[in-house]
């Protein structure tokens, strides 16, 4: 059983569960106020949750043009929390995105921000959480329980899902109120977040065969490379860390410029290099990638549309997503990524998470590691 594959499978139907829910909590408790003192925005988190914080960058910027800092959480907590800009009540929002609550590091920066005098937010599944006790409020993300069998922890598909979604509309809510849509207009726009859960299963059906084929066909490989921009650079970085998850293969997401500069000169010719773009402000950029890819001998993967003919020229294989627009793209374009990150697994009977063995364990999040018991700072240190 592929129960990661089960996972991808049910995001359709966690759609369908989650928006009213998110939709209506958003709504009552981010207040009119609030709403409209906003000069600027920092979502914070890790791993999963700092991929969908920086997915939602130019959704917060396009619909509100409010400025937004997606940031992971010891680079703000640490590093940029005494420095928010000091311009008033409410002015300055931190939203601390972690689904369990109990990362300690992105309490630690929702504490700091709120130090600074930000309006801090906790986005979390869990109302008794530190991170929702820290943050001044709190935003119930509803993800249903949905059961592995005892001892298996699946790569996070589901909370990242539902993490997005949140951060869309919030977008949405705060661009409603401080007047930059209309009614109608937000309307609207809730209504074309909630059908991504069709575009999402169009998204599996066409893609999960081509991304089970390609896995075996590329078997032998040792290492992959995932290229975005923009909101898809996210794409890049949480794809990458699904196949280190799943698979336990190195796996890098990578800006689509910064791979010209960099993975262009790695030794290894026939590296997998995944190009991920919507097909909007980037094509120019990914259809040259391509080509130099190509050119040096990588096995090309172009995760996008299937109207980018240009660019599908130099592909090895496409895995397609349905078309949306960029900003919203990240949701969508993730599933392509998930699909060969667990076919992968299977593909070569790697354990997901090399069945926290070889020193790991999976108390408190990963063990040694400390990922939820990890020192933190109680006030700002100058």
């Amino acid at each position: 059983m592929n129960y990661m594959i089960d996972q991808i499978h049910s995001l359709p139907t966690l759609m369908h569960q989650i928006f009213q829910p998110l939709d209506d909590t958003i709504r009552s408790k981010l207040g009119h106020e609030l709403c409209l003192s906003l000069k600027r925005l920092f979502i914070i988190g890790c791993g999963d949750s700092h991929h969908a914080a920086l997915a939602s960058e130019l959704v917060f910027e396009s619909l509100t043009s409010i400025p937004d800092e997606p940031m992971m959480s010891l680079q703000f907590a640490r590093y940029a929390a005494g420095f928010i800009p000091q311009t008033g009540p409410k002015t300055n929002l931190v939203i601390g995105v972690s689904v369990s609550g109990a990362v300690a590091r992105t309490v630690e920066a929702v504490r700091m921000g709120g130090q600074a005098g930000a309006t801090t937010v906790a986005l979390t599944t869990s109302p008794d959480s530190p991170l929702a006790k820290t943050a001044q409020i709190m935003l119930d993300v509803p993800v249903p329980q949905y059961s592995s069998p005892p001892g298996v922890a699946v790569p996070g598909v589901r909370s990242h899902f539902t993490s997005q979604v949140a951060l869309f509309l919030i977008a949405v809510r705060l661009a409603e109120v401080r007047g930059r849509l209309n009614s109608a207009e937000a309307a609207g726009l809730r209504m074309e977040i909630q059908g991504f859960g069709e575009a999402v299963e169009q998204t599996i059906k066409v893609c999960e065969p081509l991304a089970k084929q390609t896995a075996q066909e590329w078997a032998d490989a040792r290492e992959f490379v995932f290229n975005g921009s923009g909101p898809n650079y996210a794409t890049a970085l949480f794809t990458a860390a699904k196949v280190l998850e799943a698979s336990g293969d190195p796996a890098l997401g990578q800006d689509m410029e910064e791979w010209a500069h960099l993975q262009y000169f790695a030794k290894d010719a026939s590296t997998p290099t995944f190009i991920i773009t919507a097909g909007e402000r980037d094509l120019s950029r990914a259809e040259e990638v391509a080509v130099a890819a190509k050119a040096i001998g990588r096995r090309v993967a172009v995760i996008a549309p299937k109207s980018l003919t240009n660019l599908l020229k130099n592909a090895d294989v496409h895995l397609p997503f349905m078309q949306v627009r960029e900003m919203f793209s990240p949701l969508i374009a993730a599933i392509s990524g998930e699909l060969f990150a667990a076919y992968r697994a299977e593909v070569i009977e790697e354990p997901y998470f090399r069945n926290f063995s070889g020193g790991r364990s999976v108390e408190e999040g990963g063990g040694i590691s400390r990922i939820r018991t990890s020192e933190t700072w109680k006030e700002w240190q100058s």
